[in-house]
């Protein structure tokens, strides 16, 4: 004190050096890999809202991001979501942005039905899942993007959706519950390094997208959640999913391509895809679903070192007469499951429809489905193989498959109807309409564009 007092010019230099000591002390240095670094970025709280769990910033998302979007064109934003519980309801992205949100941030999902704009049913489906009319739009929305990343240190999206669910149960909604991500006609999309929790419906649904990378999700729901899916690629092509880990009320990952006859005329098929290094649990329904909205058309899907403890099914085909479109080019290898319902399912009789108009002569071209190297432990039944009379699921090619069986073991393993392929070193032995031949089932040796994708190491400064 007798310095400043003493000194003016000492006083003044000794409070700048503890301003800047201080300023030192509170900024924090984020790093992460990108697809794309952004030159410009801004925190949540620059938009004037705090992070207390109770006060809406959807009006604060929705500026920042409009701000931000001038940077589009001069090497693109970021926006940070700092440490705080970040109560919102529905915002959208723009192109070339960044969403990043901080290790111990938590962007909790608005319960207000008012703070969730409604949007018509996907052109492909015809009305919502939920039901006939339109639907909420997602937590984070995009659409006709380019360049976008959402991303974080593990931070989490709490969709808060038990009330939904309770809504869905009582058949109180008139429109299809709000997802937590979804982006449509999008090109270059990064979603990666963050934790889902409690989703109204789906988690993650990219559809009508292209050169899709989705790594390192941990999604989170009660097994008895309704449809709480954790990945659905919907008419995507070019995508990869990996390393993540996944326990769901429905399907862990569920690949989609419009429905009956909206996606036949609609057309758009989900292809290039490809998923490794997926943890799957307690789910009750498949590991990975084709379907059942495949009008659209699924072909070539690689899945490989895939875990999965507790489900219904491992990659489970289902279909209908009426859906028309196709699976194919389907291969899959190196899979571990324990406690299962089915390890090999395919159904032609899934006949959930949008209304009446479908055509009953669509009919669905299931081939070209091919595993190899899988071991299932506690395992109720090997397979549940049922094609549709007159259009029979052909091209099914098992080999090197153990399957240890629960200890009260169901007489017919093999239930099989209206299919045709082959196996090799398979056990328990399949049913006839497999025979076996001295075979190694096929997986593509090249790479997909979207396995050529390289990462950079971005980082940014903030207090």
């Amino acid at each position: 004190m007798d310095l400043c007092f003493s000194s003016g010019r000492v006083c003044i230099l000794l409070f700048s050096y503890l301003l800047l000591c201080y300023c030192v002390r509170s900024s924090e240095t984020i790093n992460f890999t990108a697809r794309n670094c952004r030159k410009h970025s801004a925190v949540l709280t620059d938009f004037g809202k705090v992070g207390d769990g109770r006060t809406s910033n959807t009006k604060a998302f929705k500026s920042a991001i409009a701000n931000l979007s001038v940077y589009a064109p001069h090497g693109g934003a970021m926006l940070i979501v700092p440490e705080g519980k970040w109560l919102t309801g529905s915002f959208n992205l723009t192109s070339h942005f960044t969403l990043f949100l901080h290790k111990n941030a938590v962007l909790l999902a608005s319960q207000d039905e008012a703070e969730w704009p409604i949007i018509p049913p996907l052109p492909s489906y015809g009305q919502g899942r939920d039901a006939a009319g339109g639907r909420f739009s997602s937590l984070i929305f995009g659409t006709n993007l380019k360049d976008v990343i959402i991303t974080g240190n593990n931070g989490a999206i709490n969709g808060q959706g038990s009330i939904w669910w309770e809504k869905f149960r009582k058949g109180e909604l008139n429109l299809t519950r709000p997802y937590l991500i979804e982006l449509l006609y999008s090109h270059k999309i990064q979603i990666s390094n963050l934790t889902l929790i409690n989703s109204p419906s789906w988690n993650v649904h990219p559809t009508y997208c292209s050169d899709v990378l989705i790594q390192r999700l941990t999604i989170f729901a009660p097994v008895d959640s309704p449809n709480t899916d954790g990945i659905n690629p919907d008419s995507c092509t070019n995508t990869r999913i990996e390393d993540c880990f996944i326990q769901s009320g429905d399907d862990c990952i569920a690949v989609k391509s419009e429905w009956d006859q909206y996606g036949i005329k609609f057309g758009m098929p989900t292809k290039h895809l490809v998923i490794r290094r997926l943890t799957c649990i307690y789910p009750d329904s498949a590991t990975i679903a084709l379907g059942s909205e495949m009008s659209g058309g699924i072909q070539d899907v690689r899945a490989e070192d895939i875990t999965a403890i507790n489900t219904q099914s491992g990659v489970r085909i289902k279909t209908a007469i009426g859906r028309g479109g196709y699976v194919k080019d389907i291969f899959v290898r190196r899979m571990n499951f324990k406690t299962m319902k089915y390890v090999f399912w395919m159904t032609g009789s899934y006949g959930s429809h949008p209304g009446t108009g479908y055509d009953p002569a669509a009919l669905p071209n299931i081939t070209g489905i091919n595993y190899q190297d899988i071991v299932a432990e506690n395992v109720t039944y090997a397979a549940r193989l049922e094609g549709i009379k007159n259009d029979p699921f052909t091209g099914i090619c098992i080999s090197n498959v153990s399957i240890t069986l629960t200890e009260k073991q169901k007489e017919l393993q093999w239930n099989c109807t209206d299919i045709q392929g082959v196996t090799s070193n398979v056990s328990p032995e399949p049913c006839s309409l497999l025979p076996a031949k001295n075979i190694t089932c096929p997986y593509p040796q090249d790479l997909l564009p979207i396995d050529n994708v390289k990462m950079k190491n971005c980082s940014a400064n903030y207090n």
